[in-house]
């Protein structure tokens, strides 16, 4: 049975750039890629959870961070995973600085804009951790 992509998303409540990653996320694992990916809630991760720390060790690992703090690649890496891809959402805004998130509840337009771009970007590095199996 071939592997998923685990998508991690940071828990980055109440700052744009976590709301901006996780929306990308969901669209990954909702609209674009359903049958190759899968995300879990970090909580769960943080807690122990047995069947969401065995899905993280038994497949890929791609971990979407809102800052610099890396919460969701540390929560990874201290339960003795080695993620196989790390993003950071602000790189997104870097290469789109026309547009800034209107706000945390309501990213806006922009806001929107940019999940979309983190979500192409997304979309291309599950490819290419998926092709760590072939």
């Amino acid at each position: 049975m071939a592997k998923k992509v685990v998508i991690i998303p940071c828990s980055g409540i109440g700052k744009p750039y976590g709301e901006i990653g996780r929306q990308a996320v969901y669209t990954i694992t909702d609209d674009l890629r359903p049958e190759d990916v899968t995300t879990v809630c970090l909580a769960k991760l943080m807690i122990d959870d047995p069947e969401t720390m065995a899905l993280v060790k038994d497949n890929y690992v791609i971990t979407v961070d809102g800052c610099g703090l890396a919460c969701a690649r540390k929560n990874v890496e201290a339960v003795g995973k080695q993620v196989d891809s790390e993003i950071k959402a602000i790189d997104t805004f870097k290469d789109h600085r026309d547009l800034k998130p209107e706000g945390v509840v309501d990213l806006g337009e922009p806001g929107f804009k940019l999940a979309k771009y983190l979500a192409e970007r997304i979309d291309h590095e599950v490819d290419c951790v998926m092709k760590k199996e072939v």
